[in-house]
This record gives structure tokens, sequence and C-alpha cells, in this order.
């Protein structure tokens, strides 16, 4: 009779041992995602000192800073110019366009940089095949050319401590090709 008590005894044995393997496993679980919940909501960084909480305003944390200067923005010359198209008969481009700058006090740098921005812009459109600007997959790639060409224009020479003005958009008004 001894044995049947000890089979009873072992079966719950065995049951519990089970139980412990999965909180053991799953405990560990638990706390990683809760760590990383916690460390993504920003909580942990401001709990640790390795940042301050969202929403805090302690004394180390500097005052919110004044909301940015809207853009300003710039007219371009109308630019037209012919394309890199085959054959005998010539293509063009009739471009018109704005630049968006980061402070309307950078008007006057740009103003007096003109001269090398449409070299730079009229220089790239005369390598430009018509069927490179087809699409808005096109258009993009135009706008992206011409913004990383007119930060080139605008950029003060080498060695000056002058700030440089910054062109964050160019925007479109009028693209014709012909």
């Amino acid at each position: 009779m001894s044995a049947a008590p000890e089979a009873a005894e072992g079966g719950t044995a065995a049951k519990g041992g089970g139980r412990k393997k999965l909180l053991l496993l799953a405990l560990p679980v638990v706390l990683g995602g809760a760590g990383a919940a916690l460390w993504f909501t920003g909580i942990l960084p401001g709990l640790l000192g390795l940042g301050p909480a969202p929403g805090s305003a302690g004394e180390g944390t500097p005052q919110a800073e004044a909301p940015p200067a809207p853009p300003a923005f710039f007219d371009m010359p109308e630019i037209i110019t012919n394309l890199n198209a085959p054959g005998r008969r010539p293509v063009f481009v009739k471009l018109r366009s704005k630049l968006e700058i980061t402070r309307a006090d950078d008007a006057a740098a740009i103003q007096a940089a003109m001269p090398r921005v449409l070299d730079l812009f009229q220089t790239y459109l005369r390598e430009t095949r018509p069927e490179e600007l087809r699409g808005s997959a096109g258009t993009h790639r135009l706008r992206e050319e011409l913004i990383a060409r007119a930060n080139v224009a605008v950029a003060p020479p080498a060695g000056s401590t002058q700030r440089a003005p910054r062109i964050t958009d160019v925007l479109f008004t009028e693209i014709l090709i012909q």
C-alpha cells in the first residue's frame, strides 16, 4: 500500500517541476519585454539618467526651445535649356521653381551666388535625357539633384568663417518639356 502514495506524490512532483520550468522560461521573456517597453517609451532612460523622461521638466533640462522659424522661399529665374536628346530634333525644358531656405536672411547670399546656381542647374539639365524627367520618380530625382547642386553653389569658400545658407527644397512651379 505504501507504493500507491509514493506514486501519487511522484506525479504531483512531476507536475510541479513542469510549472517551475515554465516559470523559469517565461520570467526572462516577460522581464525582457517589460524592459524593452520601458526603454522605447523613454521611461527607462529617464530613470537611469541617460536622458529626460517624456513630459518631465526637471531642473537639469533646458527650457523648451522656441518653435523653428517658418521657411522662406526664394524665386528662381526661369530656365530654358535644351536636353540631351538623341536625333536631330532638339528637346527643350522650361523650368520655373522656388528655393525653400531655412532663414529669410539667407536670400542675399543666395542672390549673390545666383550665377553659380544657374550654371549648375543648366549644366545638369543639359546632360539630362527627356525620359529621365518622366513621371513622379523623374521629378523627385530632379529635385534631389537640384537641391544638392544649389547647396554646393551657395556654400562659402573653403576656410571662410561665413555661415552657409541652407536650401532645404526645390519647389517646381512649372516644368515644360517640348
